[in-house]
């Protein structure tokens, strides 16, 4: 018997992509020596093959007619056995369906997030499972997988690694905590000036600088983090993905909202400090496959109110987490026996 052909369809983002390395992990692992081609976005390319799980890696933009014209061409002449589509939206159904891939599977109504996608699948999983790391898992059961969830590490290339900790060096930093206080919706991050408030929290009990991790269009809230932080000066890094993964993996601490940084670090195996509001952690929080759930710490207010809503400002929740919570939160990560 010849062995399986899979398209795994994940084109975004971050976080959802480290959520899908378990699942996807699985499937190798039950599959070793199976073809596993995985169909991402552009910008995601580093990071899926960080993860060693793809046999090739396809990159498609679906905003792009000429792109996704490109890629359903591919995915015709390959001859897929089965098609996993882990995103469950439009646009990720569509491809294995147009792409005339026999099996394609994805989750129920029950589970979906866009109405009438699973229309497009052939094998629609029902999750019983309640974090989305173990319902993807549930869709590489649905292909054969044995298991729902297997470990996986992230690799980085030497001169990368090699680069980051030499800025490290050049800023006189060995011993650090890492801030990402922007990044996904408002709605869920935490207020810049009190992640400067932390900022100084840190440095005057702790003895240490901070690093803000600061993507694309983050100018605006890095500015004001660096405007509440005093004398503390933290070092805001606009960095490259493998960079910030070397940023991350040696932090003492790595401070986030539920965003995709929080989950790199926790997928790296840095102790993080969750700050949670309008999504569930037990949906959406750290997630580890057999790893040390003592690195994880999540605050959220017990009045928070569960909401997947994209706003512009810091839900009431977050509000609720004040300096001096999180500032003991972080100190339990920095002095624990590790």
């Amino acid at each position: 018997m010849s062995e399986p052909r899979f398209l795994v369809v994940r084109l975004g983002s971050l976080g959802d992509i480290v959520h899908t390395f378990p699942a996807v992990a699985a499937l190798r692992e039950s599959f070793p020596k199976a073809e596993m081609v995985w169909l991402t976005h552009p910008r995601w390319r580093t990071l899926v093959d960080s993860s060693e799980l793809a046999s090739e890696i396809w990159e498609v933009d679906p905003r792009s007619y000429s792109s996704v014209r490109g890629i359903l061409g591919h995915i015709r002449k390959r001859r897929f056995t089965a098609a996993i589509d882990y995103q469950g939206l439009w646009k990720s159904a569509a491809l294995p369906f147009l792409g005339n891939v026999p099996r394609r599977i994805g989750f129920s109504s029950y589970s979906v997030r866009e109405f009438g996608v699973p229309l497009l699948y052939t094998d629609r999983v029902r999750c019983t499972e309640g974090h989305i790391a173990q319902q993807n898992g549930e869709l590489s059961q649905g292909a054969g997988a044995r298991n729902g969830v297997a470990t996986f590490q992230l690799s980085v290339p030497s001169l990368q690694e090699a680069f980051a900790l030499r800025l490290l060096h050049s800023f006189g930093v060995d011993r650090y905590v890492v801030l990402s206080p922007t990044g996904g919706w408002r709605s869920k991050c935490w207020p810049p000036e009190r992640y400067g408030a932390l900022c100084r929290q840190i440095y005057a009990n702790l003895g240490l600088r901070c690093i803000l991790n600061q993507g694309p269009g983050d100018d605006q809230g890095i500015a004001a983090v660096k405007a509440a932080s005093g004398d503390a000066a933290p070092i805001a890094c606009n960095s490259s993905l493998y960079q910030l993964m070397v940023l991350l993996r040696n932090a003492l601490c790595v401070v986030a909202g539920d965003t995709g940084p929080l989950h790199l670090a926790v997928a790296l195996g840095a102790a993080v400090v969750g700050l949670f509001g309008p999504t569930d952690p037990a949906r959406n929080g750290p997630y580890r496959v057999g790893g040390d759930s003592a690195k994880d710490i999540v605050l959220r207010s017990s009045h928070a109110v569960t909401s997947y809503k994209r706003r512009d400002q810091p839900d009431p929740s977050l509000l609720a987490l004040d300096v001096a919570t999180v500032f003991n939160a972080v100190r339990r990560q920095v002095e624990a026996p590790r």
